[in-house]
Parts: structure tokens; sequence; C-alpha cells
């Protein structure tokens, strides 16, 4: 246990395609998240932005750049990339931070511009970038990948497209609730089932889009809170950014290394099994204390595997699970209440920042329709290219 930090305010600047700089939606995001915990940018010691590759030299610098947009007040500045973990990566940043003492009030950060169609790895010959390899010499565009999971849980546990269509059903539902949602229009499995086929078994209305929109978190020492009247605010008790263990004995996009287990024993759990693992540990909880998730849902399919991978129910029990309503708003263990990436899409910086922005208003009771009853532990889960593992804890 490493103690709690404060969760004093949430912002978001709404996803869709607006066609302006990323550096809008952060400070959009950024004053309200600020306006949420009561405070003024001049009260803030460190500001992190999560970082994105798409927006040239002010995405690189995302900490500067945000600090810079909202003005120079001599903040200390980080910035964070790991993909689409890279708002974990922020988060844990600040965290350490207020824990280490060098900083009362941290501005996390995190917004995109995304471009339309699916993510295209950067110009260049770079054969020491996983990332690359996949797109150049297998192929493995982001909805042959999505598609090639979906096919993996229906080889081995019989999952089929209609579980995968109502993943979608359950989420879009939750979408038309949410004001921040880019789709805010619920769907039908026909509808989902009409839709083109992108990476078969996978669907259009399968697979998340890419999106605009930015986040914002204020995260303060308990104390701070306190003081300033936040007498039991939501908590951070846990951040996950683990890497792989060694051998990686199942192909698992986009890590294509080789399969080491004919000279290594096999790791006894997945890379994103020791994810939510991590988290729990520190934490001191287990899944059998959750009161909802917000999980990476970059297809239908993965958000079944997040199920198994969160130890919400055994492997490849997710689809009964769903069938059953567990993971639906009123379930036992309501996932993705935000509507997901399904109804947002991805603007990539931003997303794990907002999976925590969701875990708040859930747990301060303020999240209206979509309104988990008796919210009190969320978790979050995400998984950022190259091994960067991302999981977050929140309690009230």
């Amino acid at each position: 246990m490493t103690g709690d930090v404060a969760v004093l305010g949430v912002g978001m600047h709404p996803w869709g395609k607006w066609g302006r700089r990323f550096v809008e939606y952060g400070v959009a995001a950024a004053r309200a998240a600020l306006t949420d915990a009561g405070i003024g940018w001049r009260d803030v010691d460190s500001i992190v932005g999560a970082a994105t590759v798409r927006g040239g030299y002010p995405g690189y610098v995302a900490g500067a750049t945000f600090a810079k947009a909202l003005g120079w007040q001599g903040a200390r500045v980080a910035s964070a990339y790991a993909a689409c973990a890279s708002g974990a990566q922020a988060l844990d940043t600040a965290r350490a931070q207020i824990l280490s003492g060098l900083a009362e009030v941290v501005l996390v950060v995190g917004a995109d511009a995304a471009p339309k169609g699916f993510f295209r790895p950067a110009g260049g010959d770079r054969p020491d970038d996983p990332d690359w390899l996949r797109f150049r010499v297998l192929g493995a565009t982001n909805p042959a990948y999505f598609g090639l999971y979906a096919r993996r849980r229906m080889a081995l546990y019989g999952d089929t497209p209609e579980d995968f269509a109502q993943v979608k059903v359950k989420n879009a539902a939750l979408g038309a609730l949410n004001p921040n949602a880019r789709y805010r229009k619920r769907v039908t499995a026909e509808e989902v089932a009409a839709s083109a086929v992108v990476a078969d078994p996978l669907r259009l209305l399968d697979i998340c889009a890419t999106s605009d929109g930015g986040a914002a978190v204020v995260l303060t020492g308990m104390e701070f809170a306190r003081r300033h009247g936040a007498a039991e605010p939501v908590r951070i008790r846990a951040v996950s950014t683990v890497s792989p263990r060694y051998p990686n004995t199942v192909l698992d996009l986009p890590d294509i290394a080789t399969d080491s287990a004919a000279g290594a024993e096999p790791a006894e759990e997945t890379f994103r099994a020791s994810i939510a693992r991590a988290a729990y540990e520190e934490a001191g909880i287990g899944p059998e204390d959750l009161s909802l998730a917000e999980v990476y849902d970059l297809s239908t399919a993965l958000e079944l595997q997040w199920y198994e991978d969160l130890g919400l129910c055994g492997e490849g029990e997710a689809a009964k699970l769903l069938r059953e309503g567990a993971t639906a708003l009123g379930g036992r263990i309501p996932v993705n209440v935000s509507g997901g990436l399904a109804s947002f899409g991805e603007a990539v910086p931003a997303q794990a920042i907002a999976q925590v922005c969701e875990l708040t208003w859930q747990l301060r009771a303020g999240a209206g329709d979509r309104q988990v009853t008796g919210a009190r532990v969320g978790i979050t889960a995400n998984q950022g290219l190259f091994g960067h593992g991302s999981s977050v804890v929140a309690v009230r």
C-alpha cells in the first residue's frame, strides 16, 4: 500500500470529429477539471500531459504545450507517452509526485485529434519497432488484429458473432445516456449484423472509431483535499503500469516475438491478466469487491476478453457473463457504463484519463441515468503498444 491520492476534479471535452487542434480539447477539459475541483490554474504545482504523436512537436511535449496554453505560471511539467496507456502513465507520474512530496496539486491532461480511418504507423523503416513490424511484415492493421482476436475466441470458447453484437448493443445503450459520447444512438443486434464486414467476423459496428476529444483530472494530496472541503473524495488506490513477462507463449499482437515455450516454462498468467493482478494487489482488493469496470473495448470481442483478464469470470466464460446481463447497468458488475470506446472512439492519450473521469462521476453518484447504484470501487483497464499495461483502481 503506497497511500491514496484524491481526485479533486475531473473534466472532459466531448468526443467527436471537430476539426480543431488537440490543444483546444485539452485546455477545455483542463478548465472543466479545475472548475470541478474548485481551484484555479495558479494553484496547480505540476502539470502532466499525455502525449500524442499526431500533434507534431506540441504533441510530443504535451505537458509544456498545455501549460503554455493555460498560461505560464512556473508549474513543474512532465509528458508521458505509452500509446493507449499514455493517460495512465501520466496519472502514475502525477501520483508519484504527490506521494513523494514534490507537489500537492497536479493537473493531468490528455487530448487528441485523430485521423480518419484506422491508425497507421509513422513513415520510414523501423525494423526494431514491433508496431511497424506488425503492419509491414504481417499486414496486421488494427482491424485485422481485432478480427484475429475474435476468431481466437470463437475457436477456443465458442463465442459467436451474435455475442459480439450484444456487447455493442449494451455499450450503445449506455453511450446514448452520456453527453460526452460521440455516438449517442442505441443500436440493435440486427443493425450490427447488417453493417459492413471489416475484418471477418467483425463488422463496422463491432469496431471503435478514431475520434477527437480530451480529458483531465486534478489529483491532490489527501490533506489538501480535506482543507478544500472534500471530506470524503474519490481516491486513487492503485495504478498498474506493468510490462509482460518472459516467455510470451501465445502470440498477442502487437507483440510479435517468437514463442519461447520450447525453451522455458510458460508464464503463470497472460500479460493482460497480470495488469489487473498488480492493481488488485496494490489496492488490497479483488474482483469480488468491484462495483464497476471501464475497459478498453477497441472491439466487441476485446471487451469480452477483458472480463476474463479482470477476473470477473473464468476463462471462456465471458459470453455467458454477458448473456446473463451481469455486465449491463443494473447487473452484478457493470462494464463500460460510460458507453466505452464503442460510443466514444479513440482519442488515444485521453482515453485512460476519461476512464478515471467516469469512475469518479460514478463513485460520487453523479452519473445521472447511467449511475451504478451504490458504487464504491471501480477499475479501469487498457493496453498500450509494446508492453504498456494500464489499470487504475479508484475507491470512495
